[in-house]
């Protein structure tokens, strides 16, 4: 059966790699919703933005009016929310935009889906899922031992977390209280393709490239959870589409690597694929004053959406980190039009 996904955050790095899988890989409708601010980029939806099924509209969350005329047009059978701030750094630095978008456009979105929802009728109504992603971050820190879990209680420490984690809230408070069918999903670290250049993958990629200084926060000993994203993207549709309402799903990739070992990891493919007649990619790496806050550990028990809904990642970090790094090597246009314009590989957060 075809259905028409409303994807907000479309334009961005998580939510274009689902609307390419959903057009490329589907026969369903897609429309876009997307504000175009700093990390939207509509090159990331160009290799599908010619087919007809798929739509785009520019527009705010936060912008009422707008959500209940776009919902009305295309009548959507699932809506997927992505969109959101969603740097660290930013968030130290300016957190009024992430409470902003997170916090009053999750609810402004809630509120219209409610009312969409109400207008459906009979299989409609039982079709129609409201689908928010959210992240590991809303969990806090990990010792050297445990996993975030589904119930795993929430203790953020950052204003980009803690906006998420009141998002989360909002979404399972209108599901219990106004009967809205959502489903969650919280995953690890993102990476691959189409990643805006603030974060650490690709900012190691392309400052390694340019010769210049590859920064590690502290002492670099901070373990994340890294999950290559179009392995993410096949998650989210899986939830989307046969996860059960009421119940968040943690995504996570298996593999938990330091700082460190990720950026050692990149320089060692860098001097594989594109060696520097100054020497090896290592000889560039700088320890930098920590981020503040900057919490210890993030890992992920994925356990749940692989018994309940038979998903587990494809693509170890190994296979994910070649694809991502030969990806940078051979679209250098997509990036270097970024740091022509609004980002210019500056570090952010320091407070």
């Amino acid at each position: 059966m075809v259905s028409r996904f409303l994807v907000t955050g479309g334009a961005g790095f998580i939510g274009s790699a689902v609307v390419r899988k959903l057009i490329s890989g589907t026969g369903h409708e897609v429309c876009v919703v997307d504000k175009l601010t700093y990390a939207g980029n509509l090159a990331s939806l160009a290799p599908v933005a010619q087919d007809k099924r798929f739509r785009f509209e520019h527009a705010d969350i936060c912008d009422g009016v707008r959500m209940k005329a776009i919902l009305a047009s295309f009548q959507p059978d699932i809506i997927m929310h992505l969109a959101a701030e969603s740097h660290v750094d930013r968030s130290i630095d300016g957190p009024g935009a992430f409470i902003e978008t997170n916090v009053m456009g999750t609810f402004t979105l809630l509120q219209e889906a409610l009312r969409h929802f109400r207008t459906l009728q009979g299989a409609g109504q039982a079709a129609f899922r409201f689908h928010h992603i959210s992240t590991d971050e809303v969990f806090g820190s990990l010792g050297e031992e445990g996993l975030f879990r589904e119930d795993t209680a929430y203790q953020p420490n950052s204003p980009y977390s803690a906006s998420k984690a009141a998002s989360d809230h909002l979404v399972r408070a209108w599901h219990h209280t106004y009967g809205l069918p959502t489903v969650m999903t919280n995953c690890s670290n993102n990476y691959g393709p189409y990643h805006f250049p603030e974060k650490l993958i690709p900012l190691m990629i392309i400052n390694a490239l340019q010769g210049r200084p590859l920064p590690v926060y502290g002492n670099g000993l901070n373990i994340r959870d890294w999950l290559y994203v179009d392995d993410h993207a096949d998650a989210l549709l899986t939830v989307a589409t046969t996860g059960n309402t009421g119940e968040s799903y943690n995504v996570g990739g298996h593999n938990e690597r330091t700082n460190l070992e990720v950026v050692k990891a990149i320089c060692g493919l860098l001097d594989e694929l594109r060696p520097d007649p100054a020497g090896p990619h290592e000889r560039l790496i700088t320890y930098v004053t920590d981020r503040p806050g900057h919490d210890a550990r993030y890992a992920i028990d994925a356990s749940k959406i692989d018994r309940e809904l038979r998903w587990t990642p494809k693509e170890t970090f190994e296979s994910g980190l070649r694809k991502t790094v030969e990806w940078y090597l051979a679209n250098t246009r997509w990036w270097g039009d970024i740091l022509a314009g609004v980002y210019h590989g500056e570090r952010l957060g320091a407070a």
